[in-house]
């Protein structure tokens, strides 16, 4: 499945509306960090393996696509 995810830093949420989720992150946008924690705590909120998490648009903005595979 499908979502539009929404960054917002130096925060520790995870908010999902319908197939938009908002997530706080506290990594820094730096070298893939932010990233991998995205991957990490969607992987949790979902309850799946973060190798079932891909980011599929928007790698480097704020705004991506994240396509969660078994959800």
């Amino acid at each position: 499945m499908r979502f539009e995810v929404v960054v917002e830093f130096h925060k520790d949420f995870v908010r999902v509306d319908g197939n938009k989720i908002v997530v706080g992150l506290t990594s820094a946008p730096e070298k893939g960090k932010a990233n991998l924690e995205l991957i990490k705590k969607l992987a949790k909120h979902f309850k799946v393996s973060s190798s079932q998490v891909k980011i599929v648009a928007g790698l480097k903005w704020r705004e991506k696509v994240v396509e969660i595979v078994g959800v």
